[in-house]
């Protein structure tokens, strides 16, 4: 086996192990929170301000990861372990990301004087098209999977392309100017 051979099993290895530990604790986080639900937890306490100010950070978090991706590219020389990383977090994100969207957090109203941190620019056509906005957060996760999978710097320049082509598409149509 060689260095290269040994080190891609290594890998896939260790990436086995850690979705299998996130798998255990998602599991667990989830019983917990069947036991909380269960003792008539009550959930009126979260507001729509509060599920837009979460999709809020998760979409920070992505942007971050997809510029340190998009500065690799265009300055630094590409760490392919740390787009590896990167693409598999961005993956992550993005399935989880339109399920932050509940019609609650609809909530646009144009000329609004809006808080930038609690307030949403979410276009309202987002939940009279969701299941296109669907498709496109999966799309853009399997860019997003494929750029973590990438094996060199022509796969990762072609998928950082494709899932910022995809992001842009997105924001284009459902996102409001502040």
């Amino acid at each position: 086996m060689t260095g290269l051979e040994r080190y891609q099993s290594q890998r896939h290895r260790s990436v086995a192990i850690a979705r299998a530990m996130l798998a255990a604790a998602f599991l667990a986080t989830s019983f917990f929170a069947a036991c909380f639900i269960a003792m008539a937890q009550d959930q009126s306490a979260a507001t729509g301000q509060d599920v837009i100010f979460a999709r809020k950070t998760l979409m920070n978090s992505m942007c971050d990861k997809m510029m340190e991706i998009e500065n690799m590219i265009a300055f630094v020389g590409i760490n392919l372990n740390r787009v590896h990383a990167h693409g598999d977090a961005i993956s992550v994100m993005l399935m989880a990301l339109p399920h932050l969207f509940p019609p609650s957090s609809n909530q646009w109203k144009p000329d609004a004087d809006r808080d930038p941190v609690t307030d949403t620019f979410a276009s309202p056509d987002l939940w009279t098209a969701f299941p296109d906005f669907y498709r496109q957060a999966a799309a853009a996760s399997r860019s997003a999977h494929a750029m973590s999978r990438a094996d060199g710097i022509d796969d990762v320049k072609m998928h950082a392309r494709e899932l910022r082509i995809a992001c842009d598409s997105c924001h284009a149509l459902y996102l409001e100017d502040p």
